[in-house]
């Protein structure tokens, strides 16, 4: 069995197991890279998740799965990509987020793979 074969059937089981977990989801999302009218790569990801609630101002989301990268004139590669975010709501307005994202370099998730990280804040009015 491939290492995607068993991340993928381990990222289901984890997904699917713990019913008593509130916020289970399918999140599909593409992200294209351009520099000018350059493009210079596009990341389609397609995960599986929940979010977790720590208390009533503040969550936790995991979710992984099946990344597809295309990159001009080379063939689509399969990879395996992740994130763990976490949300707190300061005030009732004010919403203050973080995500750490990774995904694996030919399906190797041993060997140093490209990390994000994400840092914001939301004021709703």
């Amino acid at each position: 069995m491939s290492t995607i074969s068993k991340a993928a059937i381990a990222g289901i089981v984890f997904v699917s197991a713990p019913a008593a977990m509130a916020g289970p989801f399918v999140n599909a999302e593409t992200n294209a890279s351009y520099f000018g009218d350059a493009r210079e790569s596009t990341v389609t990801d397609v995960h599986f998740g929940y979010d977790f609630a720590l208390s009533e101002k503040a969550t936790v989301t995991l979710q992984g799965g099946p990344a597809f990268v295309s990159i001009p004139d080379t063939d689509m590669e399969h990879e395996i990509s992740g994130k763990v975010a976490l949300s707190v709501d300061a005030t009732e307005k004010l919403n203050v987020y973080g995500e750490v994202s990774a995904i694996t370099v030919e399906r190797d998730i041993e060997a140093d793979f490209p990390v994000g990280l994400k840092a914001g804040v939301k004021y709703s009015f």
